[in-house]
């Protein structure tokens, strides 16, 4: 794959055909191209993957490796990853297309938006891969796993939809099991500040990323938790 500018790259975006772009936080519709609107709020499975497969986003995805990781493992699964840095989508976008992997698509927007392009229950399961920890106390609304990001995810999952977060950061893992520990509508199941102490992992944790492969090589230790959203009736 040649080298590409940030521009040359925004532009084949736009001819894509697995990569999905918001271009304004104030009017929320999906776009193709530079003039082509398109309407797949809570009808992805059909519309777009032409299957019933669950459906499983990864948020803040990058270059979309570990949506395209799971894909390779879970080919009878849908991978959305979503992110704002166009230029790291149309990495992911052309390994997919590269790798013929056609059930991964990408959307190019804020996380804040999730909830005008996917329906009520649409969406199986989240992942969120080593996210920006965001240090700073003033900040912390914006870590992906706090309380205005837990509730928008009640807006899109399906009841028992399971929600992983894979991190580098202990500041980030302690806050976010205080945070789903202590709303009312996600229960913990399971977590782990050094998975790879384990004598065994599941496969698809077992993915690495390069940036976990760098925090690795650091001498960092890979925390996971997994939770599931629970209405409250």
């Amino acid at each position: 794959m040649s080298k590409r500018s940030k521009l040359e790259k925004f532009a084949e975006n736009l001819q894509l055909p697995n990569v999905f772009e918001n271009f304004s936080y104030e009017t929320p519709q999906l776009q193709q191209n530079a003039d082509q609107i398109i309407h797949l709020q809570g009808v992805w499975k059909s519309q777009y993957f032409h299957n019933d497969h669950p459906l499983v986003l990864e948020l803040a995805c990058g270059r979309g490796e570990y949506c395209l990781g799971l894909a390779k493992l879970h080919p009878s699964r849908n991978y959305i990853g979503v992110d704002i840095k166009g230029a790291r989508i149309w990495k992911g976008a052309k390994t997919a297309l590269f790798m013929g992997l056609h059930n991964v698509a990408f959307v190019r927007t804020r996380i804040e938006c999730l909830h005008a392009f996917f329906g009520p229950g649409e969406v199986d399961e989240i992942w969120i891969t080593f996210p920006d920890p965001f240090l700073r106390e003033s900040k912390a609304g914006r870590r992906l796993t706090s309380e205005p990001f837990l509730n928008r995810y009640t807006q899109i999952l399906k009841p028992g939809a399971s929600v992983h977060l894979k991190t580098d950061d202990p500041s980030l893992y302690a806050f976010s099991l205080e945070s789903i520990g202590q709303h009312p509508q996600f229960v913990l199941d399971h977590w782990d500040d050094d998975i790879y102490r384990q004598p065994e992992l599941s496969s698809d944790l077992c993915i690495q990323t390069y940036y976990e492969r760098m925090h690795l090589a650091q001498g960092k230790s890979i925390k996971y938790i997994r939770c599931h959203y629970q209405p409250v009736p």
